[in-house]
């Protein structure tokens, strides 16, 4: 899907446009192989800084393009997928290419936060022929939205805690298991995405201005924040599963101590029963209270055991 965006100089007023235009800013996401050739061929750029752009497991990095200044950005942006019933936590790449001084281009394989924040206008002063104030403000709102990501999933960690404090249930395990996963990812996204936000500053690759240097920096402290937030959240995480393991395993224990405790004890009664049903010559078999006297002989044996049991406290 291609959608063609263009600001008024005058009004600074965002429109959607048929044609490419210098200027405009064109987002394309999850394009097809006609798609991808008719904007290539358009605008003259290589089809690998598109198809790059698509590549799922494309690390965040700047390629740049000498010959005509071309400049591909890809960083990793926070997206949630959905498995089954369960909602999982992830990263994509999103490419970001200022081709010369004439246009900027988005790609993105799904849909998401970040791009559709700037179709709706929900981000105030950007222009599409801005292209460098354009392109560190989506970096800005990336690393906020990852802000806002991480403050769910520890939303969501409480919840999961709290139900786990009164059952044992596999599916909020499965669920710490999943937010853990995702912590894993964006921790190792945010990282990547400051190495290119750190190369962008020290402005080699792309020329900033003041404005835009405040935007850029504003984005690193923004980012660093969200690096902290997620060890810290990782960090907490590892230890509630850790301890939830233990709590678990310790209840298992006891689970298995008492089945124990249960068997033993009702394997007096059955010894008794079988020694005495054996056709042999036993005790009290033809005394006339044989049967009584061994069923009370049987419930004292059993009582005893389960003092002994109780006081070992192996039947809590």
């Amino acid at each position: 899907m291609i959608k063609i965006y263009n600001s008024d100089i005058d009004t600074n007023e965002l429109n959607q446009i048929k044609k490419i235009e210098k200027g405009s800013w064109i987002s394309m996401i999850n394009p097809t192989e006609e798609e991808v050739n008719k904007i290539c061929q358009e605008v003259k750029i290589k089809e690998d800084f598109i198809r790059y752009s698509l590549d799922y497991e494309e690390k965040a990095r700047i390629d740049e393009e000498d010959e005509d200044g071309t400049i591909l950005f890809v960083v990793d942006v926070p997206i949630i997928e959905k498995e089954k019933e369960s909602e999982i936590y992830t990263t994509m790449p999103l490419g970001m290419i200022v081709v010369r001084d004439e246009y900027f281009i988005t790609v993105s394989l799904k849909k998401n936060y970040i791009i559709d924040s700037f179709e709706k206008k929900r981000v105030k002063g950007f222009s599409t022929y801005k292209k460098s104030r354009f392109l560190l403000q989506i970096m800005y709102t990336n690393a906020a939205h990852y802000l806002t990501y991480l403050k769910q999933i520890n939303k969501e960690t409480e919840i999961a805690e709290s139900i786990l404090k009164n059952s044992m249930k596999n599916r909020e395990l499965l669920k710490l298991l999943s937010l853990e996963k995702g912590l894993v990812y964006f921790t190792t996204s945010l990282k990547s995405n400051e190495v290119v936000m750190e190369k962008t500053l020290r402005g080699k690759i792309l020329k900033l201005y003041d404005e835009d240097e405040d935007i850029l920096e504003d984005a690193i402290i923004e980012n660093k924040q969200a690096i902290e937030m997620s060890k810290i959240y990782t960090d907490i995480l590892n230890g509630t599963m850790d301890a939830y393991a233990s709590i678990i395993s310790n209840n298992l224990n006891g689970v298995m101590k008492f089945l124990t405790s249960i068997t033993i004890i009702l394997a007096i009664p059955t010894l008794i029963a079988s020694l005495w049903g054996m056709n042999v010559p036993v005790p009290l078999q033809n005394h006339p209270l044989g049967f009584p006297i061994l069923v009370i002989i049987s419930i004292l044996v059993t009582l005893i055991a389960v003092l002994i049991l109780k006081r070992r406290d192996l039947l809590n």
